[in-house]
């Protein structure tokens, strides 16, 4: 398990993210094309790897399967796949890694 700044430990497959701020998500396309509120509110969600749990067992119990993401990571995950958490004022989403579609190349 590995977690930076998070205010919550996640636990088996189970993942924290933070969602981006303003500024990383960007309101324009590459092209310099506006992207509407209401366009950007029908895609998947996007945020940043804060915390991970330590993986799901195998199917006999012995051994943890890690998860694909880490601590940093840049993902994007079905819009209707987490749970969203305020602490402190601060939105949170716990996301299962089966509900995570990809992660961003750096």
């Amino acid at each position: 398990m590995s977690t930076e700044n998070s205010p919550i430990r996640p636990l088996n497959d189970k993942v924290v993210v933070r969602p981006l701020t303003d500024e990383e998500a960007g309101t324009a396309s590459a092209s310099g094309i506006i992207i509407p509120d209401s366009a950007k509110k029908e895609k998947p969600e996007q945020g940043i790897v804060i915390a991970v749990g330590a993986g799901k067992w195998d199917e006999d119990g012995e051994k943890r399967i890690p998860l694909d993401v880490a601590v940093g990571d840049r993902v994007v995950f079905s819009k209707y796949g987490y749970d969203e958490v305020k602490i402190d004022g601060k939105e949170f989403f716990l996301v299962a890694e089966g509900s995570i579609l990809g992660v961003f190349n750096k």
